[in-house]
């Protein structure tokens, strides 16, 4: 690559010959009897004439060998020398009183040989393992977690892994490469071999050192790999193995971790259609509206009472907000916990899991939650009657709305939205965000009133008077109910006039 001719002169011990090999680099090269006295081998580049684009003599340059030696043969298991320029003291001093320098050139061996992973981990302590790390991947802070491992059967191979205190601030930038460096014998081979790395953990740094690669192996040869295969399946069972172990042992650290990647392993359940389910989900912490702390979906289970047969969830934007929710009453009242989902990808990660510990994953806000004890049940159903053609002409009076119906779910509150068992509104949300789809992505909008509410038995008062009014009250509940999720309110200026209406017309009173 540098060089327009290079020589090899060798010299075996078993024999007296020696040998030269002489090649342009073009397609043929010679071998030629020869001369050495000494056994072993010598190798002489002549570097190319320099070009306007390019400096070839760069790599005379003592910085630049040291550095090369450094970066592809530092682990190399025999010393790797050349000469550095030192500058000692002679003892004079000159005509300004400066202590007088020598230079002098010195035999100095660059690589360090043993590289630090092919320590036994006993003897390796954890300053070392940090100043190895902040050295090697340049960063100011102690890694978070280091994965020390040492493979030997079907396939052999050394690795030190680090996870970083802090993401990257490009980590979820399309731009960021993932990896880890590869070497092969000690010999580095690849700075990011991304075959070693799963997407859900681009996060991490660190390095590979493999007996069973060839030193020659090529980018193309690298993604059709065996052994590198297993490798990465070993590595990932290894690091999730490790952060399993930091969630037992040390919580408060394992928290520092998910909030700075929790929402990787997320992705990592929700791609490839739930494939790593069983790996990740133990590793999943959750907010909920009656722990302080975030909990794991087993600490939830571990937890519900008897009678509980579904894992609840409610989306927002924080807990609080949950915690508003009007759907949240019912559930609330049966004593039972809710998870906080506040992570776009979190529904969708649900989705994909189905269920955890055969218990299935159920929205507050979604399709009919079962709750009601049959009392409940039998009253709401008498209400049917007479609240069918006020239903109706509710309906008829917003278009954008699938159903208006009786509530199921509230118990205080007089209104509320539900999106059956489709897609959810945080899921649209999420959609319509990331999607160039003018909001066309729309989940269903069921209206649910709560026929016991004072709001709602004034309506149904007002409508036995004067069915037209109800087209104004509905449309006011329907922009309640909205708000109430978040959602937007599509003519906030009907809605002030309405509001505004309703005003005068009780101050009249």
């Amino acid at each position: 690559m540098v060089a327009d001719l290079i020589e090899v002169l060798t010299k075996s011990p078993l024999d007296t010959q020696a040998y030269l090999f002489k090649s342009e680099g073009l397609d043929s090269f010679t071998i030629s009897e020869s001369k050495k006295e000494i056994d072993g081998t010598k190798i002489i580049l002549h570097l190319r004439e320099n070009t306007e684009d390019f400096n070839y003599d760069q790599y005379l340059d003592e910085y630049t060998i040291k550095d090369l030696i450094k970066k592809y043969s530092d682990y190399v298991r025999y010393p790797i020398k050349t000469w550095v320029t030192k500058f000692e003291p002679t003892g004079e001093k000159d005509k300004d009183g400066n202590a007088k320098e020598e230079e002098t050139k010195v035999l100095e061996t660059i690589n360090s040989m043993v590289p630090i992973w092919k320590k036994p981990k006993s003897e390796v302590k954890d300053e070392d393992l940090a100043n190895f790390y902040k050295a090697k991947f340049t960063d100011w802070q102690d890694p978070l977690l280091t994965v020390f491992s040492n493979v030997e059967g079907n396939v052999t191979y050394n690795a030190l892994v680090f996870i970083p205190k802090r993401a990257p601030y490009d980590l979820y930038n399309d731009k960021y490469e993932k990896g880890l460096q590869l070497y092969t014998k000690g010999v580095f081979i690849l700075d990011k071999c991304k075959e070693l790395v799963p997407d859900y953990l681009k996060f991490i740094k660190g390095l590979v050192d493999s007996q069973d690669l060839p030193l020659n192996i090529s980018r193309e040869m690298l993604q059709e790999d065996k052994a590198l295969t297993k490798i990465a399946q070993s590595l990932e069972t290894k690091i999730i193995s490790e952060l399993s172990k930091l969630q037992k042992n040390d919580r408060t650290k394992y928290e520092e971790f998910f909030n700075a990647y929790g929402i990787n392993l997320k992705y990592g359940i929700y791609e490839n259609f739930g494939q790593r389910k069983e790996k990740l989900q133990d590793l999943l912490l959750f907010e909920s509206i009656n722990e302080e702390k975030r909990i794991t979906l087993k600490e939830y289970v571990e937890k519900m009472p008897k009678d509980q047969k579904s894992i609840y969830f409610a989306s927002g934007i924080n807990k609080d907000q949950v915690l508003r929710m009007p759907q949240l009453s019912l559930v609330k009242s049966k004593g039972y916990d809710v998870l906080v989902l506040t992570d776009h990808i979190d529904e969708f990660m649900l989705q994909v899991m189905q269920n955890y510990d055969s218990k299935d994953f159920k929205s507050i806000t979604q399709g009919d939650l079962d709750l009601l004890d049959e009392d409940k049940k039998k009253a709401i159903d008498e209400q049917n009657d007479s609240f069918k053609d006020m239903l109706k002409d509710m309906k008829e009076a917003l278009k954008d709305v699938k159903d208006v119906v009786l509530s199921k779910r509230l118990t205080d509150d007089a209104v509320c939205l539900s999106s059956g068992d489709g897609l959810s509104f945080e899921m649209e949300k999420v959609l319509n965000a990331q999607q160039d789809t003018d909001g066309k992505i729309r989940a269903d909008r069921i209206l649910e009133i709560n026929p016991f509410s004072d709001v709602v038995k004034a309506i149904k008062a007002e409508y036995d008077l004067d069915k037209e009014s109800v087209k104004d009250y509905a449309k006011l509940l329907y922009s309640q109910a909205l708000l109430q999720e978040n959602l937007p309110i599509e003519n906030p200026t009907e809605f002030t006039r309405l509001l505004n209406q309703l005003m005068i017309k009780s101050l009249k009173k």
